[in-house]
């Protein structure tokens, strides 16, 4: 900014044709005024005004660069003035990336009402199981439900996300109840795996009285998309691993019912990524804390049920 500055005190001096005045006007001395056009007239390597003890006119250069310092400090004010107005009023495209069955349920919903609020911030929503690159594709922020590793990428944590094992009774009465972890590999249980390039799932990591184990999973049925096994498993053709918010009301209605239990799977969480350039956009600040607030309201409602006091 010194060199604004600089250019900032050259215009008031050559308006007001005073240094004294100049300085008087930008709030500081006549030997910080003075010292800042010589340190243009260094950088330029022309003389800007001649002085003696009694005037100061512009040279010829001071004249010609009067007129460019005005559109280089008029540039600066509009834009400065165009930040300001968009952090108080934002506006832009907010590039969003979710989960299948997050995006669905708690944040297509909610995007109108986001919309209404704020109409001039437009979303763009992709909804996809796979492993999402924020960088690579140009996104502002991503859901992510899983389990974090390492990560370069700015967290923030919505929920601790209970999972669990769960069939139709149709497919429990066909094929029986598994009693724990080891019976789904024992008795080769129809389990609908939720497969994807750079799924980790391909094993199911289960509560034995050891601890937790990995178990190699089998089955006639798979999908990159966590509703269809969902819709699978009401069917009654295999057990499903869940999240206990997304089959909540299927468990609530018995539609599916709970499968070796003392099995559980691990608990999961739902993360918010985000870029760190971008977690400072006021639009895109806006838009996570609009979000965030309504899933986790929703997802107290699904797990608690319909009547859930807000």
């Amino acid at each position: 900014m010194s060199y604004v500055n600089n250019l900032r005190m050259f215009v008031r001096v050559y308006d007001l044709s005073s240094m004294s005045a100049a300085a008087r006007d930008q709030r500081t001395s006549p030997a910080v005024a003075s010292a800042r056009i010589s340190e243009l007239e260094k950088h330029l390597g022309v003389r800007l005004f001649n002085r003696t003890t009694r005037s100061l006119q512009p040279t010829e250069a001071g004249r010609i660069f009067y007129e460019g310092a005005q559109k280089v400090l008029q540039a600066i004010d509009a834009a400065e003035a165009s930040v300001m107005e968009t952090a108080q009023n934002p506006r832009g495209v907010v590039f969003v990336a979710a989960p299948l069955g997050i995006g669905r349920r708690f944040i297509a919903p909610h995007v109108p009402a986001f919309k209404d609020q704020y109409p001039s911030i437009d979303v763009r929503l992709r909804l996809s199981d796979r492993v999402i690159d924020l960088t690579a594709e140009g996104l502002d922020v991503a859901f992510h439900l899983g389990i974090l590793e390492d990560s370069t990428l700015k967290v923030r944590l919505i929920a601790d996300c209970p999972r669990l094992l769960c069939a139709a009774p149709a497919y429990i009465a066909r094929r029986g109840m598994p009693a724990d972890a080891e019976a789904l590999v024992r008795d080769k249980h129809d389990c609908l795996n939720l497969r994807f390039p750079g799924a980790k799932e391909f094993q199911w990591t289960l509560q034995t009285p050891q601890g937790p184990r990995r178990f190699e999973i089998s089955g006639p049925y798979e999908s990159d998309d966590g509703d269809v096994l969902t819709g699978w498993a009401l069917d009654g053709r295999g057990i499903v691993l869940k999240p206990a918010f997304e089959v909540a009301d299927h468990l609530r209605a018995g539609r599916l019912v709970p499968v070796a239990v003392d099995a559980a799977p691990l608990p999961t969480q739902l993360s918010l990524l985000s870029q760190h350039r971008s977690a400072k956009d006021s639009k895109v600040r806006l838009f996570t804390d609009f979000m965030v607030a309504r899933i986790k309201d929703e997802m107290r409602r699904a797990t608690l049920g319909p009547d859930a006091a807000v």
